[in-house]
């Protein structure tokens, strides 16, 4: 009796003492993360481009009313500038009726100089280890048309992040309807016997190939053989194939939990078989394919290798399908180029932290989808 308490005790320890490893480990991890990245973040983190961008501008000024420039402040063009740690001049203030707000590029497309631009050069005159005074009076004293050269300070994700959403919604608009038709087919049409056999070994065989080899496979399908070159088109299409095996899996799952008897409730009330499925099991295994989604929305978030292969690594907001506007790298992307590259570890961990927050934000957003369907489905 006192060995069978001895060995109860154990094990009971063991479970315990595993439970509280997982839990430190999860908490010395998430800790590590918080305290390196959260520093780093800040509205121009979360809002600027990745690059800085420099621009020449012209601005057609108005009639100065006020030529004190002592304070930075131009009357003429209705901003107040400043200098930052770097010495550089900035602007920290536009006024509602700048003129700096109808500025244009040199060929003649809108560009409006935004509050934290940097002016490097006004007409002739280069800004350069220059004094507020010496700045705001050659802004004030310049041509009635100045051309001014701006620089849009970069070091932000905005690039990243769009690029992380647009690979999301693209990869699951692809696989999402792909792997539950399949999984619908596999649960209530196939029959068993060798070909379903095959086609399951197909799938587990899917599920457990490295990511790489993916890549790989975009790569030269997608990226070389189909000419999408480096593109959200062609990561979407290769994070789909790599989606479908955890679809397709847990969706049939969830539709075997459902009872037989629902479906000879429906097909006895005259439902065809088609109607049964979509109007009777469907609904009722949404949780289980919430599931599927959730579970794809991590592994699209967290993929680096194979997107390193077909999406790219540029960090710019894509406008098109295919093509060079189309690069683009998301936020895992960049975080392991930042280590790889440069090694910026407090940089990679603050990206980290907005990865790890739109994971939870896309969660919730899944969940309220799902609870509002089914009280929808409740109140029928």
């Amino acid at each position: 009796m006192d060995s069978r308490k001895m060995k109860d005790g154990i094990l009971q320890g063991l479970i315990y003492f595993s439970t509280a490893f997982t839990v430190l480990v999860l908490v010395v991890i998430l800790g590590f993360v918080l305290y390196k990245g959260l520093p780093g973040i800040n509205l121009n983190f979360l809002t600027r481009m990745w690059d800085s961008k420099t621009t020449f501008v012209k601005v057609v000024k108005e009639e100065s009313v006020d030529n004190n420039t002592k304070d930075g402040y131009i009357s003429s063009l209705g901003i107040t500038i400043d200098l930052d740690e770097k010495n550089k001049v900035y602007i920290t203030e536009i006024e509602s009726e700048s003129p700096v707000k109808e500025a244009v590029n040199l060929k003649n497309d809108s560009y409006p100089i935004k509050k934290g631009d940097i002016i490097t050069k006004a007409d002739t005159t280069i800004f350069e280890n220059i004094t507020i005074e010496e700045a705001a009076t050659a802004l004030e004293n310049g041509n009635e048309t100045m051309k001014l050269k701006v620089v849009r300070p970069g070091g932000g994700i905005i690039p990243m992040l769009v690029s992380t959403i647009y690979i999301i919604l693209l990869s699951l608009l692809i696989s999402a309807p792909i792997g539950i038709l399949a999984a619908i087919y596999l649960n209530e049409y196939a029959k068993a016997g060798r070909l379903l056999n095959i086609i399951r070994f197909a799938i587990q065989n899917l599920a457990g190939i490295p990511s790489i080899i993916y890549g790989l496979f975009g790569m030269l399908v997608f990226v070389q053989m189909l000419q999408m070159q480096y593109s959200i088109l062609a990561g979407a299409l290769t994070l789909s194939i790599i989606l479908l095996p955890t679809i397709i899996s847990t969706t049939e799952e969830a539709l075997k939990a459902i009872p037989a008897t629902y479906r000879q409730s429906s097909l006895g009330l005259g439902a065809t078989k088609l109607q049964t499925n979509y109007k009777v099991v469907l609904p009722n295994a949404l949780p289980g394919i919430l599931v599927a989604i959730i579970l794809s929305i991590g592994r699209i978030v967290g993929e680096s290798a194979a997107l390193l292969l077909t999406a790219g690594t540029v960090a710019q907001i894509p406008t098109a399908f295919t093509g060079n506007e189309a690069a683009a790298a998301t936020l895992t992307t960049k975080l392991y180029w930042l280590i790889k590259e440069s090694g910026d570890l407090s940089g990679a961990s603050s990206i980290a932290i907005v990865l790890l927050v739109l994971i939870i934000v896309l969660n919730i957003i899944s969940k309220t989808i799902t609870k509002h369907f089914l009280a929808k489905q409740g109140n029928k």
